[in-house]
């Protein structure tokens, strides 16, 4: 199997630090034979001979986008099979692509909280009959809760509900954490967590992200 890893952009999310010590022990302990880059113009050549395609990145500026080869190769591989993954900053990357936002599901809009803010929150598994949340138990986080456009029509996996402490008039307001969609032959996956590396090490967090990977490959169906 082989993986595409794309990862960088944006320091805040230390990029490195969490591919060498999260990200790439879960796909090499999958059984992937990595690509890593730290360059999107990557997407610029061919990528279907992927499984998987992992994006870690995150955008430097709002108004980051695709060049029109960029985005073509990116629908065309995983329209034909390659499965997309990824965490954190995926919905918060090339958002001047409308294409590569309705690939991903959603793209990020505030965390209420502030940046880096250690937001207390729990994360509940709604569909706990998906192959990616065996046994992912409901969860508790201290970090960035993303609020975020999605499509009414992704597979929501998990959520997360506002309280109000930040902005009074999203208390209880719902917002998936996690999806699933289908794009062509190809299976995308998403969470939002992963601000911090110790969010992303969290067990349970690691199990749904470790099976998403997985799920999402194209040697998986």
């Amino acid at each position: 199997m082989r993986a595409l890893y794309l990862y960088g952009g944006w320091p805040g999310h230390i990029p490195y630090e969490v591919a060498g010590e999260w990200g790439m022990p879960i796909l090499s302990d999958l059984g992937f034979e990595v690509e890593q880059t730290q360059d999107p113009f990557r997407l610029e050549d061919s990528l279907e001979e992927f499984d998987l395609i992992v994006i870690g990145w995150t955008q430097a500026l709002t108004t980051e986008d695709l060049t029109p080869k960029q985005e073509e190769n990116l629908l065309r591989a995983v329209s034909a099979g390659t499965g997309l993954a990824g965490y954190h900053g995926m919905a918060a990357s090339f958002r001047a692509s409308l294409q590569y936002s309705f690939l991903v599901g959603g793209s990020f809009i505030e965390h209420p909280g502030g940046e880096a803010g250690r937001v207390p929150y729990d994360v509940t598994i709604v569909d706990t009959e998906h192959e990616i949340t065996q046994g992912v138990g409901d969860f508790r986080v201290a970090t960035e809760q993303y609020y975020m456009e999605c499509d009414p029509n992704n597979h929501v996996l998990a959520e997360t509900v506002f309280r109000g402490d930040h902005l009074p008039w999203i208390d209880g307001y719902r917002m998936p954490v996690a999806w699933t969609k289908t794009w062509g032959e190809g299976r995308v996956f998403y969470c939002a967590i992963g601000h911090f590396l110790e969010d992303l090490q969290n067990p349970d967090n690691t199990r749904l992200m470790r099976q998403g990977f997985e799920w999402a490959s194209r040697a998986r169906h």
